[in-house]
C-alpha cells in the first residue's frame, strides 16, 4: 500500500490552486518547508508572504488579505494555529466570517519525536467551538488535496488538520469527497467504527480482524467533523447499535464527543472511545506511541467488541 503525509497533498493542491487563481495567497508562520507551504513559495514568490514566528500577526494579516477579495492560506503547525493565535482566529477570522483558510499540520501524536510540545491533540475541539468554522481532518493525501482545492472555494473560514508521518493510501482520485459530508468505507450491520484521519487507516484493519472473527462492522470516514453529516451517524446507529469512534486527538471535544452529541439527540447507542485519553503526547515513533495510546486497530477491535456486549446486555 502506498503511504504519503497528508501535507503533501495540501502542497501538490495548492500549486494547482495557485495555477488556476490569482487570489490564491499563502502566508506562512516560519515553517514553510515542513507545511509544504514551500511548494507554492517557489512557484508563485510573490503571491507568498513569510511572517516569520508571529502566528498572530499571520492571522491578522490573512484577515486582512481576505477583506481585501484575496483569499488567503495560513499555514504553520497545528499546535501553534490553533495556540498561539486562537484570539486571533476566533475575532479576526470566525466572527468576521471571511474566506480564510487555516492548515495546521503534524496534527496528532504521529509527530513523534518531537514530543508534546509540537503534537497538537486538542486542535479540533478548539477550532469546531468557534462560529462559522469548518474543520476538516483528511485520511490520506488523495483526500487531503481534494479538500485543500474544495477549501478554496467554500464561504467562510476553514480549518485543515494535517498530519508529518506517511499515511496509507486508502481513497482514490475516483471518490467523492464533499465537505460536510461523511463517506462509507465498509458496510456492515453489528457495529460501525467512525473516524477521521490517520484512524480511518486502522478502522479499515479493524473491519478486517473483526471480519475473520464473524463480526460485521461498518467504517465511516467523518474526514469534516464541523458541520458534521448527522444524517450518517443517525443512520449507522439506527442499523447497527454500538458505535466506536477513533480519532488521533484528545476524546475531550474531538470525534467522539462530536458524535455523542448527535447521538443523544437523535438516537442514542452505546458509544467506546478510541482516542488521546486526558494527557500529553510524547516522545517517540509513531508506532511505539500508538500502541503507548492504544490507537492501533487492535485498540479499535477490543472497543467494538465491548461496544457490542454493551449493546446486547
Amino acid at each position: 500500500m502506498d503511504r504519503k503525509p497528508t501535507r503533501d497533498g495540501f502542497g501538490e493542491g495548492l500549486v494547482e490552486l495557485g495555477e488556476k487563481r490569482k487570489d490564491i495567497v499563502v502566508l506562512s508562520a516560519d515553517l514553510t518547508d515542513s507545511t509544504r507551504a514551500g511548494w507554492f513559495k517557489k512557484k508563485f514568490p510573490e503571491r507568498f508572504f513569510s511572517m516569520g514566528v508571529s502566528e498572530q500577526d499571520m492571522i491578522g494579516t490573512a484577515a486582512g488579505l481576505a477583506l481585501s477579495g484575496k483569499r488567503p492560506f495560513t499555514c504553520t503547525f497545528g499546535v501553534f494555529a490553533a495556540g498561539r493565535a486562537w484570539d486571533q482566529i476566533r475575532v479576526s477570522i470566525a466572527y468576521m466570517n471571511l474566506n480564510v483558510i487555516i492548515v495546521g499540520t503534524h496534527g496528532g501524536i504521529s509527530v513523534g519525536p518531537d514530543g508534546p510540545t509540537h503534537q497538537a491533540v486538542e486542535e479540533i475541539t478548539l477550532m469546531r467551538v468557534l462560529p462559522n468554522m469548518t474543520v476538516i481532518a483528511p485520511c490520506d493525501a488523495i483526500e487531503a488535496k481534494k479538500a485543500t482545492k474544495l477549501a478554496a472555494s467554500y464561504n467562510g473560514p476553514v480549518y485543515l488538520r494535517l498530519g508529518r508521518s506517511n499515511v496509507p493510501i486508502v481513497t482514490t482520485q475516483e471518490d467523492s469527497f464533499e465537505i460536510g459530508k461523511a463517506n462509507l468505507l465498509r458496510d456492515g450491520g453489528d457495529v460501525t467504527i467512525i473516524a477521521c484521519g490517520y484512524e480511518v487507516y486502522e478502522a479499515l484493519v479493524a473491519h478486517e480482524i473483526l471480519k475473520k472473527e464473524k463480526i460485521s462492522a461498518r467504517v465511516i470516514n467523518l474526514h469534516t467533523l464541523k458541520p458534521v453529516d448527522r444524517a450518517v451517524i443517525t443512520k449507522a446507529a439506527k442499523e447497527t447499535g454500538a458505535i466506536v469512534t477513533a480519532e488521533e486527538h484528545t476524546i475531550i471535544g474531538g470525534l467522539g464527543s462530536l458524535v455523542s452529541e448527535v447521538l443523544t439527540q437523535e438516537f442514542p447507542v452505546p458509544v467506546e472511545f478510541i482516542g488521546v485519553k486526558d494527557r500529553f503526547g510524547e516522545s517517540g515513533s509513531p508506532e511505539e506511541l500508538f500502541k503507548v495510546f492504544e490507537l492501533t486497530a487492535e485498540d479499535i477491535v477490543k472497543a467494538a467488541k465491548r461496544v457490542i456486549r454493551r449493546k446486547n446486555k
